[in-house]
């Protein structure tokens, strides 16, 4: 009998470890890592956070144990961060009259250094936009080549122009190399655009975010198009991270070391950058739409920065759990579309594609 009340109060201290983790995951979108980063950590934890307290929920009802109170609160007290993560709709809505396509993509420089090993991926790429044909459109990580190079040609910006319906574009380069080669992001819209702009970041380092006005009929909306800051991942941050996922560390914990301060480097980045772009939505003059890749979990400090009082369109139509991340980094939700109260977001889509180590998302926005 003894024994077994010992198992109870140490399964019951492990229960309170991951409550108040928990906790710390669902204040960790409004602690700034700039001011106190190890929250950071907790948020990025948050779901699997939530499936550890429900689990010592059900161990204590099935206990018939009145522990069971604790991870209950612990797990209502959380309960508006789930939408964020997971949506369950069995009819989703279909409308698409009146309304415009957006749709966000990392294309990963369009395969540019064969990392599918498949010759075929950029223009697998153009075959899938040109079937879907959105109105607007934001790509993140886009390459352009001005020049012809070993009878290999990579002017995708004029490729693009050629079968998108969404013709006008803005370019934004964060690199250029050999006055030639470009790397940045490029906004296409169905619509005239009548005013560019960037967003300016405190630290660059090949991150930007550019906002467009495009004209609608007679109504003007902005348009930002964003790529936040990424962890910069190499094989060393891979290793540590098969490592840790097999309970298999190394022994000075010197691989773990570097990718917790890449981590940690990244969540004060997102956060410089999310504030700019905070500031920059509250200025316009104009309602909004925010696409782009975050680079970071929807219990982030940089997602409920930027998201402020806008919607989210996974959230409002969305289904599943919505994951946009395919690399070998678990999979998360890191690419968004955010929107005005004034727009009504519909049949939001993760699509399958597996073009990028991101998956496209797009929804139709219906003026209400």
């Amino acid at each position: 009998m003894k024994r077994l009340k010992f198992l109870h109060k140490l399964l019951f201290l492990l229960n309170v470890v991951a409550g108040i983790s928990l906790l710390l995951a669902y204040i960790s979108p409004y602690i700034n890592p700039r001011e106190f980063w190890p929250v950071a950590f907790f948020g990025l934890g948050l779901p699997y956070l939530f499936l550890l307290n429900i689990l010592f929920l059900l161990v204590w009802v099935v206990l018939a144990n009145v522990r069971f109170i604790f991870p209950l609160l612990i797990v209502i007290l959380g309960y508006k961060s789930i939408p964020r993560y997971f949506q369950m709709r069995f009819n989703p809505p279909k409308e698409k009259a009146n309304t415009i396509k957006v749709m966000s993509f990392n294309v990963r420089v369009f395969d540019l250094y064969m990392w599918s090993e498949d010759k075929s991926t950029r223009n697998q790429i153009f075959d899938f936009l040109n079937e879907e044909q959105p109105d607007i459109l934001c790509l993140q990580e886009f390459y352009q080549a001005d020049s012809i190079k070993n009878n290999y040609e990579f002017n995708t910006l004029d490729t693009l122009v050629k079968f998108l319906e969404a013709k006008n574009y803005h370019t934004y380069y964060t690199t250029t190399l050999r006055r030639t080669d470009h790397w940045g992001l490029v906004t296409f819209s169905k619509f005239p655009i009548i005013e560019k702009g960037v967003v300016p970041f405190e630290r660059s380092a090949g991150n930007a975010c550019i906002f467009t006005d495009v004209k609608v009929g007679s109504k003007i909306f902005r348009v930002f198009n964003a790529h936040l800051a990424s962890i910069k991942l190499d094989k060393h941050d891979y290793k540590a991270m098969k490592k840790i996922n097999q309970n298999d560390y190394s022994q000075d914990f010197g691989d773990e070391k570097l990718l917790f301060g890449k981590l940690k480097a990244g969540f004060i980045r997102r956060a410089e950058q999310a504030d700019s772009i905070r500031s920059s939505v509250e200025n316009s003059p104009f309602p909004v739409l925010v696409c782009g890749d975050f680079n970071d979990t929807p219990s982030s400090y940089a997602y409920e920065r930027i998201k402020g009082n806008l919607l989210d369109a996974f959230v409002e139509s969305g289904s599943g759990f919505g994951q946009t991340y395919i690399g070998e980094f678990p999979s998360f939700r890191i690419d968004y579309i955010l929107h005005d109260k004034n727009l009504r977001s519909v049949n939001y889509t993760t699509h399958s594609a597996r073009l990028s180590d991101h998956h496209p998302i797009s929804t139709y926005l219906h003026l209400k």
